[in-house]
């Protein structure tokens, strides 16, 4: 059940647009430059942009594996407890990411062959 880093990097690679990079020091899958993800300081943890609107649904819904500290609280991002999260769950999380950032062609594109 547990993830690492490495499935968060093998699920987003296959999103249309998402390349390596590093935000704050740590690693970090960005499309079209802006952040999709990034790897927490603590190396467990995973930074998330997500809709300020989503946000407290998800941290209601499933506590046990997304959290905010005081420095996200004005941040459309959540934290995600990867030893927690089963890879299903974490392929629709960053996916869900990844669709909050990219440009809307992009996501057109890619809903147009997946489906």
């Amino acid at each position: 059940m547990a993830c690492d880093y490495d499935a968060v990097r093998r699920i987003a690679l296959t999103l249309p647009g998402v390349e390596e990079g590093t935000s704050y020091g740590t690693p970090a899958l960005k499309v079209k430059g802006k952040l999709v993800a990034r790897l927490w300081e603590d190396g467990e943890t995973l930074v998330l942009r997500v809709n300020l609107f989503e946000r407290p649904y998800l941290l209601d819904a499933e506590p046990d594996l997304f959290f905010i500290t005081d420095h996200y609280r004005d941040y459309p991002a959540v934290l995600l407890r990867l030893p927690a999260v089963s890879e299903s769950r974490l392929r629709e999380a960053v996916t869900d990411s990844w669709r909050f950032v990219a440009p809307p062609k992009l996501v057109a594109a890619y809903d147009a062959e997946t489906s």
